[in-house]
């Protein structure tokens, strides 16, 4: 099964990067490039090239049958995640002994303090100036609803 897995974020991998293969070379795309098939244990991987989506196809009795492989997308992300993480400790520790870092390998930046995010209120000017403002579209809307009124009466 980790096999499979293993093949299919190797699939994934080569469906990202065929989509610019394709469109550098001129060749318009046709429902019969739209797959692209590998050989696995027990039958094929099918990659989309459109959607990148990879399914497993299988011969049964009545004829092949293809399902969708789970997307190990988020799977994949975590991992990376934690080897950052990992990675960034290490850079850390390193550090702290007083030890160098290998080559080509910089410490990372520290981050930039946030600013705490700050509360803006309006202005006495800003709020009287918006207050008209609302008082001008009531007094505005109770003046269409009562000329409804008098042409609803006269009819």
């Amino acid at each position: 099964m980790i096999r499979k897995g293993v093949l299919a974020v190797t699939v994934a991998a080569v469906a990202l990067a065929a989509p610019t293969a394709r469109g550098q070379s001129g060749q318009p795309e046709n429902e019969d490039s739209r797959f692209t098939f590998h050989r696995a244990d027990d039958g094929y991987l099918r990659l989309d090239g459109r959607s990148g989506q990879v399914s497993s196809c299988t011969r049964r009795p009545v004829g092949w049958t293809c399902e969708m492989v789970p997307d190990e997308r988020v799977v994949l992300e975590a991992e990376i995640m934690r080897l950052q993480g990992d990675n960034a400790a290490l850079k850390k520790v390193l550090i702290a002994r007083k030890l160098a870092l290998p080559s080509g390998i910089r410490p990372d930046l520290p981050l930039a303090k946030n600013e705490e995010p700050r509360l803006w209120l309006p202005g006495r000017a800003e709020f009287q100036q918006a207050m008209a403002f609302v008082d001008k579209v009531w007094r505005r809307v109770v003046a269409m609803v009562a000329g409804a009124q008098k042409d609803l009466m006269r009819t």
